[in-house]
């Protein structure tokens, strides 16, 4: 989402504007429409300097009446508009400042509410491509082989478990039996494979 933001990591001391590409290139393709790039075709020869942040393709702008001889607490996207569209800025509302805190302990606790909230479904995750697969995912898999055929079953089976040492279904074996062996990761996908194709 585009905003003005503060990032002593990657901006140092500056104010930067972080304009979300998409709706950049949006705006400027729908209201002025010359087809070149909005940055280097109005952005940069307005006055706009471009700040990469690290390496993840993202990236900040600071320039006159966006970023710099502005009053932070009256802060708006107007100068930037104008620029890439050629037409003048109409944001009456005043936006915040996103400021991002990268200190040793900010790190520490953001990689702590990370491991908190993502733990247990990575653990999930681990469980389930050993359990076997529960009895509900095993009738819904009957329920669509009936559905999409034996042929396409048959095929999907075969992709779901390729790699591990589960065997295809043969022929005259019945699809709950087959699908009886699967673990409910494996099963999880031939359902969602299954359901594409219902």
């Amino acid at each position: 989402m585009s905003g003005f933001a503060r990032d002593p990591k990657y901006y140092g001391d500056r104010l930067v504007y972080e304009p979300l590409e998409s709706k950049w290139s949006r705006y400027h393709a729908t209201h002025c429409g010359c087809g070149h790039d909005w940055l280097e075709t109005h952005a940069i020869p307005a006055g706009f300097t471009v700040l990469p942040r690290g390496r993840t393709g993202y990236y900040g702008l600071v320039g006159p009446g966006l970023t710099e001889g502005v009053d932070e607490e009256k802060l708006t996207a107007n100068a930037l508009w104008e620029a890439v569209t050629g037409k003048p800025g109409t944001q009456t509302w005043y936006e915040s400042v996103h400021i991002t805190c990268r200190s040793p302990e900010a790190e520490a606790a953001r990689r702590a509410e990370n491991e908190r909230i993502y733990a247990p479904r990575r653990a999930r995750a681990e469980k389930a491509k050993t359990e076997k697969a529960t009895p509900k995912q095993v009738e819904y898999l009957t329920t669509l082989a009936q559905k999409v055929g034996k042929e396409r079953f048959d095929a999907e089976f075969a992709k779901v478990i390729k790699g591990s040492d589960i065997a295809p279904r043969t022929p005259r074996q019945h699809c709950a039996t087959a699908a009886k062996r699967l673990t409910k990761a494996r099963a999880r996908k031939l359902i969602t494979a299954l359901v594409g194709h219902d």
